[in-house]
C-alpha cells in the first residue's frame, strides 16, 4: 500500500525525529488530524471539532457510514503514504485503513498514530467495551470531556433499553444467507436488547433452514438489507422459501448497515429498534 521508501519520507519532511508514542497522551490538542478508513471516520467526526479535522477516508460520506451527514464538505483523502503525508497532519487516526504496516510507517516518519482499538463488547468490564473505546480515543483526541459525556449518554441509553426487555426469540438474518450464534457482536446487540439468539451455537453459520422448517423465531432480525452493496444471490439461503417466510411472516426488525459496520456507540441504535420491535406482538 505505502510506495514511497522511508528515506524518501525522511527527505520530504526534512527531517527524521524520535517519533511520539502512540499511548503517550499529546501535549496538545492535534489540529491536523487525518482519518484514513470509515471506521475510524465516525469516531473523528462524533468526537474531534470539525476544525480540527484535516481529512477523512474516501468512504466517510458513503450509505453505511453513521457519521455521513457531518463529513459533507470535509476534504477526503486516500489511505496512501504520499496522499497523507503531503497534507501534513499531526495525528493519524485509523481502525485498518492504510494495511498493517501503517501505524508503523508513519510512527517512523515522525506522525503520532491514534490506533482505534476493535470494540468486542457492548458493556461490562471488558477492556474492548464500546465505553473504553470512546473514552480512550477521545482522550487521544484531546476531547476527554466530551468522551465521558458520550460513555454518560450510551449507559443511560442502554439501561433504558435493559428494562424494557421481552425475552422473545430472534433470529439474525442477512441477504447472504448467514446468522449467527454466541461469541459475536450481533448476538451481545440482541442480548442487550433484551432477546434469546434462536442460533443455539456459537459463530457464524448459514441459516437453520431445516430446523425452521419445524421451529420458528418470535422476531427476525433482518440486518443490512438495506445495504446496495450486499446483494442476495442465487445460492443465497436467504432465497429459500423457508426463509422468505421468515422475512414476510414473522415479525421482523430491519437495521441499517450503519448502524453495524463497525463497533461504535452508535450500535445502540440498532439495539433499541430490537428493544421497541419486540413489544410488538406479532
Amino acid at each position: 500500500m505505502f510506495r514511497l521508501t522511508f528515506l524518501i519520507v525522511c527527505i520530504g519532511l526534512g527531517a527524521c525525529g524520535k517519533p511520539e508514542s502512540v499511548s503517550s497522551p499529546l501535549s496538545d490538542r492535534p489540529m491536523r488530524i487525518v482519518s484514513l478508513d470509515f471506521c475510524s471516520d465516525q469516531y473523528v467526526l462524533k468526537l474531534a471539532d470539525r476544525e480540527q479535522i484535516l481529512a477523512l477516508s474516501p468512504d466517510a460520506e458513503r450509505d453505511f457510514s453513521f457519521m455521513r451527514s457531518e463529513a459533507d464538505g470535509l476534504p477526503k483523502v486516500r489511505p496512501l503514504a504520499e496522499d497523507v503525508l503531503i497534507l501534513k497532519p499531526d495525528l493519524v487516526v485509523r481502525s485498518y485503513g492504510g494495511g498493517p504496516n501503517a501505524a508503523s510507517f508513519f510512527e517512523r516518519a515522525g506522525i503520532p498514530v491514534l490506533q482505534i482499538g476493535w470494540a468486542t463488547s457492548i458493556h461490562g468490564e471488558d477492556v474492548g467495551t464500546i465505553p473504553n473505546v470512546v473514552a480512550e480515543v477521545a482522550t487521544g483526541l484531546g476531547q476527554t470531556d466530551r468522551g465521558a459525556a458520550l460513555v454518560q449518554e450510551y449507559t443511560q441509553r442502554l439501561k433504558r433499553i435493559k428494562a424494557r426487555s421481552s425475552g422473545k426469540t430472534a433470529l439474525y438474518m442477512t441477504p447472504t444467507g448467514v446468522t449467527t450464534g454466541g461469541e459475536t457482536m450481533a448476538h451481545k446487540m440482541m442480548q442487550a436488547a433484551g432477546l434469546t439468539n434462536f442460533m443455539d451455537r456459537p459463530g457464524w453459520h448459514s441459516l437453520p433452514l431445516e430446523r425452521l422448517a419445524y421451529e420458528r423465531p418470535e422476531l427476525v432480525v433482518a440486518a443490512f438489507f438495506d445495504a446496495k452493496t450486499n446483494h442476495e444471490n442465487g445460492w443465497s439461503p436467504s432465497r429459500h422459501p423457508i426463509a422468505k417466510r421468515e422475512l414476510t411472516e414473522t415479525p421482523r426488525v430491519d437495521l441499517k448497515g450503519a448502524w453495524l459496520s463497525c463497533g461504535g456507540w452508535f450500535i445502540l441504535e440498532a439495539v433499541e429498534a430490537l428493544a421497541e420491535g419486540a413489544q410488538i406482538d406479532g
